[in-house]
């Protein structure tokens, strides 16, 4: 089970950071991403993380604002979002899959409830 928190209403240039908490003993071996969708949008990829936080991926859009990182010990996925613009909002979700990372939310088998990002200009 993952439960995605953090989200909120950030002006501009803002920050924020997301967690996703995985219940489970076996997060570890589980590749975490995050994908987001907007309003009459698909659900796209954001970023993506290895089983073992060594490897990290950004969607273009993201990458040089975000950082994705991980703590196996507490079972958590961590967000951090700088810089945010208008068009980082949405509702984030955090994903989890043993197959591999993946841009392709189809990919993942595990999915949070969201969070909401809302970014004013």
């Amino acid at each position: 089970q993952l439960q995605a928190s953090g989200g909120g209403l950030v002006q501009a240039g803002g920050s924020l950071r997301l967690s996703c908490a995985a219940s489970g003993s076996t997060f570890s071996s589980y590749d975490m991403g995050w994908f987001r969708q907007a309003p009459g949008k698909e659900r796209e990829f954001v970023s993506a993380i290895r089983w073992s936080g060594a490897n990290t991926y950004y969607a273009d859009s993201v990458k040089g604002r975000s950082t994705i990182s991980r703590d196996n010990a507490k079972n958590m996925v961590y967000l951090q979002m700088n810089s945010l613009k208008p068009e980082d909002t949405g509702v984030y979700y955090c994903a989890a899959d043993r197959m591999g990372v993946s841009r392709s939310p189809s990919r993942y088998g595990y999915w949070g409830q969201g969070t909401l990002v809302t970014v004013s200009s």
